[in-house]
């Protein structure tokens, strides 16, 4: 069952290249009952055109992510790319954003800070840091008890 905070409000932005990394955020999302609000993209240049309402997603509706979950290493345009490109939009900048990596680097944390991102999570994700970063910026209110202990054995 889908939350009723998202049911009615915006989607979820995924931008994750990795099939695996996205199986396993979607998973998390799923079992939220998150997952029919979701959108995929697989680069950086198709989350850009998502965002911005060009090329194929020209016609979509006018809600804007929820939040963004983005994969900090993408082809071609990658994760800060898109993070500068989100937070330097005035109609855009608003939209919380969540990076993924498996990168140990400090420097790409200290950059994505600088553009005012909102979380890391490192990779592979651990499903309460998912459910506890969208918590913390209020898009998936508490996990009701029963849930709770089954995603504890997840």
């Amino acid at each position: 069952m889908a939350d009723p905070k998202l049911a009615d409000s915006n989607p979820i932005l995924l931008v994750e290249d990795d099939p695996g990394d996205a199986a396993r955020i979607l998973a998390v999302l799923e079992g939220s009952g998150l997952a029919d609000a979701v959108i995929l993209c697989r680069d950086g240049a198709e989350a850009l055109e998502y965002l911005c309402r060009r090329g194929p997603h020209a016609r979509r509706e006018a809600r804007d992510p929820a939040v963004m979950l983005l994969d900090l290493t993408l082809p071609g345009i990658d994760g800060l790319e898109v993070l500068a490109a989100v937070k330097s939009d005035p109609l855009l900048r608003v939209t919380p954003v969540v990076m993924l990596t498996a990168s140990p680097a400090e420097s790409e944390r200290v950059r994505a800070y600088e553009l005012d991102v909102n979380a890391f999570l490192v990779k592979p994700v651990e499903p309460e840091a998912v459910r506890a970063a969208l918590r913390d910026l209020g898009v998936l209110g508490p996990v009701p008890s029963a849930r709770r202990r089954a995603f504890s054995a997840a």
